[in-house]
């Protein structure tokens, strides 16, 4: 399977979801990170610098990664052209999912941006006759999930992944963004948030995404784990 991770940010992937995009490296899955920005905006690093992170850490996660320019962050707007370059980039590496950041406001408008321009992605990848992408086949999105990159949630995740054996590699990839960790403990603020959830499920960490879609099942019985734990 295809897996395309889309980030506003230099280390919006590897905060959010890398625990999961690591877990599904392991069943050899095929990782791609699609970055939107390379933190030009940012008061600490560079935006060469915060790219050569970013790359660090798509190299440690058994990932490719792309960059696209959108203006640079702080900029980013919602607009079809956007969303167009991001259908072609599904249309060139043929995801069956995709992970994008959360619609839900939270504190930075890119975050909201970025969700929402992949979720119209993942409907113009699959249109024929779309114009500025008639040059690529057509290719059609099998899910889309949303995931939390900062802990201003705004409510329990649809999905609850047991993330509590790559929670050192996770670690190690959020540490590749030097640049940031340095100014804030980014790092123990989503180990902790991530602990927390785990408590709920029985597990010593665990990471949430959100459905856009309904989950497809053949028969009930089919869940086999449970989140149940209070």
């Amino acid at each position: 399977m295809n897996i395309l991770a889309v980030g506003a940010h230099p280390d919006d992937i590897e905060f959010g979801c890398a625990h999961l995009l690591i877990k599904e490296v392991k069943k050899g899955n095929a990782v791609r990170l699609l970055v939107l920005s390379r933190g030009e905006a940012g008061s600490i690093g560079t935006p060469e610098g915060r790219e050569k992170e970013s790359r660090e850490a798509a190299r440690l996660m058994g990932a490719t990664i792309e960059f696209l320019d959108f203006g640079g962050d702080c900029q980013m707007q919602y607009q079809p052209a956007y969303a167009h370059q991001i259908a072609a980039e599904m249309r060139i590496f043929q995801p069956a999912m995709v992970l994008a950041p959360d619609t839900a406001e939270n504190q930075h408008p890119d975050h909201v941006v970025a969700g929402t321009l992949t979720r119209d992605a993942c409907r113009f990848a699959r249109y024929g006759g779309l114009e500025p992408l008639k040059r690529l086949p057509v290719h059609k999105i099998g899910n889309l999930y949303f995931y939390n990159i900062t802990q201003h949630g705004r409510r329990q995740p649809d999905i609850v992944i047991d993330i509590s054996d790559v929670v050192a590699e996770w670690e190690q990839v959020m540490n590749c963004h030097d640049s940031q960790v340095r100014s804030k403990g980014y790092i123990e603020l989503q180990k902790t948030a991530a602990r927390l959830l785990g408590l709920t499920i029985d597990t010593e960490y665990a990471a949430g995404v959100y459905t856009n879609d309904p989950l497809r099942l053949e028969t009930l019985s089919d869940i086999r784990l449970s989140s149940r734990n209070f």
